[in-house]
């Protein structure tokens, strides 16, 4: 027998149909003889109605009570979902993240797992129920309702997971798993029958969207086998997990991309000890993230351009604060393209195998496509280019690397 924590999201339970169709797969997993727990989002479009609603009564809505208000769209769904199940003759339970006793910090409306009681819900399979958990949610040390954080859920099912010591954690959401690049972008994209933890986290801090980054970081520190599937359709989805002896590695796993960049360059600025820190430290203390960065020389051997990116809905602070910067310093002037994309290979056969970065640049080359920045790691080659070349540049890896081909099925 196997313990399964499933989790669903907004669009699998997003009407009283689909949460009868959840109750099906569940129940269709317990009469398999699994133990079963479910974790599941608000009803797509809930929690964005309940802000809303929040705003009405108050411009900035006090961080402790938007908690309280927006944790009440999963304690729908867990009871819709009990009831479903009920229903169809299975025995199930419900639970908000407080009475699991999920121990959160105090960070209202993004706030980080401490601790988990898994007592009462081994209780509950001991006695052959179905466990049903609200997702997104906690409770601190003084009682106060917490939430996670957009996407949440995805970090409640793999906290659970690892607390039970589950066998695996399925993620189940509106795609039926991790592709090599986005299909509506390249349509020949092939779905990954596995992907490693080091890989996934890759994907999801470059663009990727069909998992939170923090949940695979909590599956990757306790080893939580994860596999996401899709809702609606049957399959064996992706697992995510360790590398595997015996599997031959691709040199490139997947493409991932996005816009969601900006890029900043302060020119002609003194080259001495100490100014990438007076650049970049106002940039920090405003809690600007900051990607990629680049610093050139200039010609003359006296000064030199610093050039990085932040986020795009960071630009015009940062560029407000880099102009005070540039007037401290001195430097020429200061210059700014939202205009950008960033595109990355990823893949932990890039260890072992050289000239993947000379076939990236040869390919973007060929297509006419000019590169404004390069970032690389152990297992990813990032680049910057125009956004108008982002799909073409695309399409051009997806096929230079062969993506579309199964390596282990020759």
């Amino acid at each position: 027998m196997a313990l399964i924590v499933q989790k669903y999201g907004g669009t699998s339970v997003g009407s009283v149909e689909r949460i009868e169709h959840v109750a099906q797969k569940v129940i269709q997993y317990r009469n398999q003889g699994h133990e079963v727990v479910v974790v599941v989002s608000a009803m797509s479009g809930e929690t964005n109605r309940l802000i809303a609603l929040a705003k009405q009564a108050q411009s900035e809505p006090d961080p402790r009570e938007l908690d309280v208000l927006i944790a009440t769209g999963e304690q729908v769904t867990i009871a819709l979902l009990c009831m479903a199940i009920k229903q169809r003759g299975q025995d199930a339970r419900s639970y908000t993240g407080a009475q699991v006793r999920i121990l959160t910090d105090s960070a209202f409306n993004k706030a980080r797992i401490v601790k988990i009681d898994e007592e009462h819900m081994r209780a509950d399979l001991a006695a052959g129920r179905i466990v049903v958990v609200a997702g997104f949610q906690g409770m601190d040390e003084h009682r106060n309702i917490t939430t996670l954080g957009r996407g949440g859920s995805d970090t409640t099912a793999v906290a659970l997971a690892a607390a039970l010591k589950a066998d695996e954690c399925q993620i189940y959401t509106d795609v039926d798993g991790v592709y090599t690049t986005d299909p509506r972008v390249v349509p020949e994209a092939r779905r990954l029958e596995r992907i490693t933890f080091e890989e996934m986290l890759e994907m999801a801090s470059l663009g990727s969207k069909v998992l939170q980054i923090r949940s695979v970081e909590f599956a990757g520190k306790y080893n939580v086998p994860l596999r996401v599937l899709s809702s609606f359709q049957e399959g064996n989805g992706t697992l995510i997990t360790y590398e595997v002896e015996g599997m031959e590695e691709p040199l490139i796993s997947g493409i991932a991309f996005n816009q969601d960049e900006a890029k900043l360059t302060i020119q002609g600025v003194p080259d001495q000890p100490g100014v990438a820190y007076r650049i970049l430290g106002p940039i920090g203390e405003s809690n600007i993230e900051v990607d990629m960065i680049i610093q050139n020389v200039a010609a003359d051997g006296l000064t030199t351009d610093f050039t990085f990116t932040v986020h795009r809905n960071d630009y015009d602070k940062a560029l407000r604060l880099l102009q005070q910067v540039a007037e401290t310093l001195g430097a020429k002037s200061v210059s700014g393209d939202t205009k950008i994309a960033k595109i990355s290979l990823v893949g932990v056969g890039m260890r072992s195998h050289a000239g993947i970065a000379s076939t990236m640049f040869k390919t973007l080359a060929d297509e006419g496509i000019n590169i404004r920045m390069i970032s690389t790691s152990e297992i990813k080659i990032s680049v910057v280019v125009d956004e108008k070349y982002q799909e073409l540049a695309v399409r051009a890896l997806h096929s230079a690397f062969e993506l579309e081909k199964d390596p282990n099925n020759k």
